[in-house]
């Protein structure tokens, strides 16, 4: 019943996330379809998460790329909104999930390189990935919030990362997976490296140059009040 849902999301995933990529930085396009892709693919890792639990194991490294690409999507749209009463408490609770999935990340590493499996790398830089965005998560608590380049920077390369997810699941997935139509071997790369290199464009410009004019405007109108200007986060 699920694997209808986790396709069409998918496709759609992939769809809204490079109209996004490609969409001026804060602009209508960009807001609108970066929402319609936080939907998808809230809808995709969990959906994937659970079929591959169900199926199997819950430290399949499928289910650790499930969870931690819902965090990555969630985290990320929260960074670009308002801070609430209660977004430390929403931090807490991103800060323990991001942990937990992983150790599960790491144990499953573990697993699959005592049985010779290639996934095991990929579970083990799961993990670090996973462990590092904590660690971001920690510092944005202990500041009491972020904002500026910073908040810009966060919000771009989580979203990015769950999109890289994505593009490399379904173009480098198991054989069949690509559409006869569409399966280029040479050109499977480019869309699984695109959002790497917008990402790296962006962190580069913005470091350099700050947040594009549209961005900086909206930063400005939504910074919260109990921000502390101090913050640093990863």
């Amino acid at each position: 019943m699920l694997l209808p849902l986790h396709i069409l999301s998918g496709g759609l995933a992939l769809l809204f996330g490079y109209v996004a990529l490609y969409a001026a930085k804060g602009a209508t396009l960009h807001r609108k379809s970066g929402m319609l892709f936080v939907y998808a693919m809230v809808t995709l890792s969990l959906s994937g998460a659970l079929m591959e639990a169900l199926n199997k194991s819950v430290t399949s490294v499928n289910v650790v790329a499930g969870l931690l690409t819902f965090y990555f999507v969630i985290t990320a749209l929260l960074t670009v909104r308002p801070r609430l009463q209660a977004s430390s408490s929403i931090d807490r609770v991103g800060v323990l999930l991001a942990l937990t999935v992983s150790i599960l990340a790491f144990i499953a590493g573990i697993d699959l390189a005592g049985r010779g499996r290639p996934e095991a790398a990929p579970s083990i830089i799961f993990g670090v990935v996973g462990v590092l965005a904590a660690a971001g998560d920690i510092r944005v608590i202990r500041a009491g919030g972020i904002q500026g380049p910073r908040r810009i920077s966060r919000h771009l390369w989580r979203m990015c990362f769950a999109m890289w997810v994505a593009a490399a699941s379904f173009f480098w997935g198991p054989p069949g997976r690509v559409p006869e139509v569409i399966y280029y071997p040479a050109l499977l790369p480019i869309p699984v490296l695109t959002p790497v290199a917008v990402m790296l464009y962006w962190l580069w410009r913005i470091r350099r140059k700050g947040p594009p004019r549209s961005v900086d405007a909206r930063e400005r109108f939504e910074m919260p009040l109990e921000f502390n200007p101090k913050g640093h986060v990863l």
